[in-house]
């Protein structure tokens, strides 16, 4: 009996020890995690510090009712390449890429949104009816934000301003994109690579051949702005969308070594009213995202020459009743009473009907 005992003791201090051991090792691994995250935490701290951060008060952002309500599963997000070097002034710079970045909460598809620069909109009372492209020039994204809430009957309140030269330099560091390059795109490349190798000062040549092939930044950004050939703003706005898809999908095979370098590069080019915080959640579910779709707006459209040529959407409450119906499944949406009076605002300028 005694024995067994002795037995029954050694059998449960072996079992504490062992209990003890396993608390050691979880609690040396919740350490080493720690750590870990700190410096990783800290590493990411000290590149988004080189971030320019923004403010724009709420009250500042216009947005139809009961839109906030109908897309909360949608975070739209607007991402603006401005003609202008310095992003941190919006003095006069034009929005030259227009592209509302739609994440599907549920499940994790993006689309993309090309609003072609000359769409006839309504950009509130001090400026009324005026090309998108000019709400940034006038006052900077919040106008851009709120003009687009109220003509599309979106939810938009975050925004990205990135110079879209700045482009080339990162596709440049990835290696090149690849893309498919026809007849007509060859010709109008290469008239205007020297002139973009002027304004970013990267250095680049001409392509000798059309079809696939592996373009560095100054050729992929130049293809992103052509725009005299068949398809005019509207097949630009859709190279701009492959040149971005193309970069995000590289990017997401990229190590952490080559994205560090690279975010060294852009990040002090940018300017955004995203807090890090939410930042820092977008780039831990950025592998999960799926960029599903890539379209431009308007669908239908009549150019018109007034002071200047515009592109009319024909009509606006149609295209966004396409635009809803395709982007977030709303069959038969019916656009607010605001998109409505807009829409009817447009044909009364224009006589554009259909």
């Amino acid at each position: 009996m005694e024995r067994g005992k002795h037995t029954t003791n050694r059998k449960k201090i072996r079992k504490k020890k062992k209990g003890k051991v396993l608390k050691r090792i979880f609690f040396t691994l919740l350490f080493i995690i720690l750590i870990v995250a700190g410096i990783a935490f800290g590493f990411m701290k000290s590149k988004l510090d080189k971030i320019e951060y923004t403010y724009i008060p709420l009250e500042d952002i216009n947005m139809n009712h009961g839109i906030a309500e109908s897309l909360k599963g949608y975070r739209n997000i607007l991402l603006l390449g401005v003609d202008s070097r310095d992003v941190t002034t919006n003095d006069g710079s034009r929005s030259d890429a227009i592209i509302i970045v739609s994440i599907n909460k549920e499940t994790k598809d993006v689309k993309l949104v090309s609003v072609y620069r000359d769409t006839y909109l309504d950009l509130g009372e001090e400026h009324g009816l005026d090309k998108i492209t000019h709400a940034h020039a006038y006052d900077g994204p919040a106008l851009t934000i709120s003009s687009l809430n109220r003509n599309l009957d979106l939810n938009i309140s975050e925004y990205v301003t990135v110079n879209f030269e700045i482009v080339a330099e990162i596709i440049d560091m990835m290696g090149g994109i690849e893309i498919d390059i026809d007849s007509s795109e060859l010709s109008q490349m290469n008239k205007y690579i020297k002139d973009t190798s002027k304004h970013t000062g990267i250095e680049s040549k001409t392509l000798t051949h059309s079809g696939l092939q592996t373009l560095d930044g100054v050729q992929a950004v130049t293809y992103s702005r052509i725009r005299k050939t068949a398809g005019g703003d509207y097949k630009r706005t859709e190279r701009m969308r492959t040149v971005l898809t193309k970069t995000f999908e590289k990017a997401k095979k990229m190590s952490l070594s080559d994205i560090n370098k690279i975010a060294d590069t852009v990040l002090p080019q940018i300017q955004t009213n995203i807090t890090q915080g939410e930042i820092m959640s977008l780039i831990s579910q950025m592998l999960s995202y799926n960029v599903k779709d890539s379209i431009g707006w308007p669908y239908e459209t009549k150019g018109i020459t007034l002071d200047r040529w515009y592109g009319v959407p024909v009509t606006l409450e149609s295209n966004v009743k396409k635009l809803h119906e395709e982007m977030f499944g709303k069959v038969d949406y019916v656009p607010t009473k605001t998109v409505q009076d807009i829409s009817d605002q447009i044909i009364e300028e224009t006589g554009y009907i259909e």
